[in-house]
């Protein structure tokens, strides 16, 4: 299977926005057999199973992460042979639900150096009145615990999805987000796996383009809603991702993180 795998410059904007987004590249057949299979449910997998194994081949969910597109970004984030955390189907009917709070999935982890990844697809056009997924950008390395962020209500430069169909949200665990209340006449679905790496995740895109200066920009990006003093430290704790990922302990923007490990030796 052809994949096309994501540069430098689009994993350094995932490590500051916590999500890559793919716009319409399912394609059409599949997002008009999505109702109907995910009506229908999808079969339950075993924690941690790796993908080529958790869905039949054919199968909906195995046609879903096969896409090049998809299956190169995932590749590019995790490596080959993701395993499969667990699924689920969402829906929201319409004109009904409530907002969920402003949440973070299964937060209580302590990796600095490592990361799960959530896909979700959204199989038709999600419109404004539609609700979607409400994303807050550069969130995903503030630690917290779950729904203790619930209390905020609205963030300066949140983001309220709407998007085409055959759209795939890759999102960073720790990403604060939340599914909105559906005030349209159509039901919405979204279908959601998170997947845990299997190998190191290190250099796993391509990287013909890691010199390149706009991977400094985009790991430099400043987002509305962070504080003027404490948002530095998002971009100090990207540096420590980044460093991971490339296997480059040396990488630093505007001398960070170099001069927090300084530690001078005793001169003779």
């Amino acid at each position: 299977m052809e994949t096309t795998l994501l540069t430098s410059v689009e994993v350094a904007g995932f490590v500051a926005r916590g999500f890559v987004r793919l716009d319409a590249v399912v394609p059409r057949e599949l997002n008009e057999e999505a109702p109907r299979a995910l009506a229908a449910g999808i079969p339950p997998v075993a924690y941690g199973t790796p993908l080529p194994l958790a869905f039949p081949a054919g199968s909906f969910a195995r046609r879903l992460t096969e896409v090049p597109r998809v299956a190169g970004a995932l590749r590019s984030l995790l490596g080959p042979d993701p395993v499969v955390d667990h699924h689920h189907v969402h829906v929201r009917e319409p004109g009904g639900g409530s907002a969920q709070p402003l949440h973070g999935d299964a937060i209580i982890d302590t990796r600095a150096d490592a990361f799960d990844v959530q896909l979700m697809y959204y199989p038709h056009e999600v419109t404004a009145d539609m609700g979607g997924t409400l994303l807050v950008p550069g969130s995903h390395l503030r630690r917290t615990n779950e729904s203790d962020t619930g209390r905020y209500q609205n963030l300066r430069g949140q983001i309220r999805l709407t998007c085409p169909a055959g759209t795939v949200l890759l999102l960073h665990h720790g990403i604060w987000h939340g599914g909105r209340r559906n005030d349209s006449s159509r039901r919405r679905y979204m279908f959601k796996i998170r997947f845990n790496p299997a190998v190191p995740q290190v250099r796993l895109w391509d990287t013909a383009d890691l010199d390149d200066p706009a991977v400094a920009e985009e790991l430099s990006a400043r987002f509305p809603w962070y504080e003027p003093a404490t948002g530095r430290l998002e971009i100090y704790n990207r540096i420590g991702l980044w460093r991971a990922m490339t296997g480059d302990d040396t990488f630093d923007v505007d001398h960070w993180a170099t001069r927090v490990a300084n530690r001078p030796g005793r001169s003779a």
